[in-house]
């Protein structure tokens, strides 16, 4: 059994360490997480190579986002945002990239006129 003290001052230990979390932490816990949500999409569109059903204009719209968050999060003295945001901003290229080039890919293989390939 844990004696009544080591519970007070567990307690203690605890709120210290919640009341040291900034918003700038949980912000950039977010964005980490989200660029890892954007690496999923980069391993099912590697997977598939096909880029249907996914607009390209709602992906650059989200990478414009990223790079106005990283201009943005310094001017609020976040830096730990800025990381977070600089994982997703580079998530992102990846995945337009990625999407670009499975486009034309289908693009070529739709007109391709060609035999025995």
């Amino acid at each position: 059994m844990i004696p009544l003290d080591s519970i007070t001052a567990l307690h203690a230990l605890l709120i210290t360490l919640l009341s040291s979390i900034t918003p700038d932490h949980i912000n950039g816990a977010i964005e980490a997480v989200a660029g890892f949500f954007v690496l999923n999409h980069c391993r099912v569109l590697h997977a598939h190579k096909e880029t249907r059903g996914v607009s390209i204009v709602s992906a650059v719209f989200f990478l414009c986002w990223g790079f106005w968050n990283l201009y943005y999060y310094p001017h609020l003295n976040q830096p730990i945002s800025f990381y977070g945001g600089l994982f997703v901003v580079a998530a992102n290229v990846l995945y337009i990239g990625m999407m670009v080039r499975y486009r034309f890919a289908q693009l070529d293989d739709a007109f391709y006129l060609g035999g025995g390939k």
